[in-house]
């Protein structure tokens, strides 16, 4: 069969809905995706290396938040939806999207072998007229470099006989208002026929689809997009040193300057930044970058200050207790959020744990509460929350708000706790109450607790 004809008959399939749309890696960008194409009325085939997750989601449940038991087990029940550990099971599809893990080694290098072992998986059952795209965050060059080689070592030309383009995720987890539907979807072929083909994927279940000239621009918008986020996060965590240091209210001034209508964009401190995409993401760019003999500056300052700040709340910590005349050695803390950001239960790089090795490698005795983190497993150690009490509260030498969760009453706190170091600002309208509250800047605001 010519190009031509593989390129329309896939299109037709995908307009009529009878393509058979496969999703590599069924985490928190896959299954969402995954649900929306079947939701489209595909049929969907979701490959996961993980056999808990294959049997959990055929089961009718889900392990992602965002993502509703009901509308899995619905999409089970009609049979537009089926989860896989078969390899085999790719050969149906149609059309491919991977959503892989791209982690960083301890060197902060990309570590390509989720991405290389999804790649090996479909080339193996590939066949003529199906298009693959990539979603994993990586530097720029992996969708040529890595999967247009190992694709053709199959015996199929990339733009004749299989279709490959680069779309990266932009799953925001627990945002009310934007998901997969509704968030733009960026497409970066290697051919405009891998555009073309893309493009018509992707439009069938979400609002608006931007293609752009090549692979390589799809990659870096993702890289833009997330060290934008981490560098400006960045400059407001030292902003909110430098208040510390002047005796200046950091959420005064940021309030202030965000009333301004053009020029500024509003961003907040805090004790760190975590998940999978801003603190790893500008890593990708800057790991090309030195391949290429260049050092990107900002990436680097940035990343500097924003690991740094889980080290300045355990000293702030430290400082308020010293004030109390006791030690963090022996003295009780309780972390408020281990979720990396508020109202999701993921806690990928959170700035939590740091704090909590931080305080425990200074002699603390530290537990944790957070709705939606029942407990968490980190370096093979089970931990498990406590419940939000005013017995549990009453007891504590501190509590550190670190995650600010809706569903956390804070009044509660500030009323039985003693010493309340704030990281999010939660308690800053608050009533009085018997905490003295310490926040993340400027000890001047601190209050004197009501008892």
């Amino acid at each position: 069969m010519s190009q031509h004809a593989l390129r329309q008959q896939l299109l037709r399939r995908i307009h009529d809905r009878s393509a058979v749309i496969g999703v590599v890696g069924l985490g928190y960008v896959g299954l969402p995706l995954a649900v929306e194409f079947a939701k489209a009325g595909f049929r969907v085939v979701g490959y996961d290396v993980s056999r808990r997750v294959v049997d959990l989601l055929m089961r009718g449940e889900s392990h992602i938040q965002d993502v509703q038991a009901a509308e899995v087990a619905a999409l089970v029940a009609s049979g537009r939806f089926v989860a896989s550990a078969e390899e085999a099971s790719l050969a149906e599809c149609d059309a491919i999207s991977i959503a892989v893990p791209t982690p960083l080694s301890k060197t902060r290098d990309p570590d390509m072998a989720y991405v290389m072992s999804a790649v090996d998986a479909i080339a193996r059952q590939a066949h003529p007229g199906l298009l693959v795209v990539l979603e994993s965050t990586t530097y720029p060059g992996t969708t040529r470099e890595l999967l247009q080689p190992r694709l053709e070592a199959a015996g199929l030309v990339v733009g004749q006989d299989v279709f490959v383009a680069f779309s990266p995720e932009r799953v925001d987890p627990g945002n009310p208002v934007y998901h997969t539907r509704n968030t733009p979807k960026v497409v970066g072929g290697i051919t405009p026929a891998c555009v073309e083909a893309a493009t018509v994927l992707y439009a069938s279940c979400i609002e608006r689809v931007v293609p752009v000239s090549s692979p390589e621009a799809a990659e870096l918008v993702k890289l833009l997009e997330n060290t934008f986020r981490a560098v400006n996060i960045g400059m407001v965590n030292e902003i909110a040193i430098v208040c510390d240091k002047l005796g200046v209210d950091v959420w005064e001034v940021i309030d202030a300057a965000a009333t301004k209508p053009f020029g500024f964009m509003k961003f907040t401190p805090g004790p760190g930044i975590g998940g999978h995409c801003i603190p790893l993401d500008p890593h990708y760019l800057a790991w090309k970058m030195r391949t290429l003999n260049y050092k990107t500056r900002f990436i680097d300052l940035a990343s500097e200050i924003n690991s740094h700040m889980p080290e300045w709340v355990v000293q702030k910590v430290a400082d308020a207790l010293n004030e109390d005349r006791k030690a963090v050695r022996g003295s009780r803390i309780l972390v408020l959020g281990v979720a990396y950001k508020r109202d999701i239960d993921d806690v990928r790089e959170s700035p939590a744990l740091d704090v909590m090795r931080l305080l425990e490698e200074r002699g603390a005795e530290v537990a944790f509460h957070d709705p939606h983190v029942a407990g968490f497993t980190e370096d093979g150690h089970r931990r498990e929350g406590v419940p939000l009490t005013p017995e549990v509260l009453a007891v504590q030498d501190a509590v550190v708000v670190v995650t600010d969760h809706s569903a956390v009453d804070y009044q509660v706190v500030v009323d039985h706790a003693g010493l309340v170091v704030d990281t999010r600002n939660v308690t800053a309208r608050l009533a009085p109450g018997r905490a003295r509250i310490v926040p993340l800047a400027a000890s001047f605001r601190a209050r004197a607790g009501g008892a």
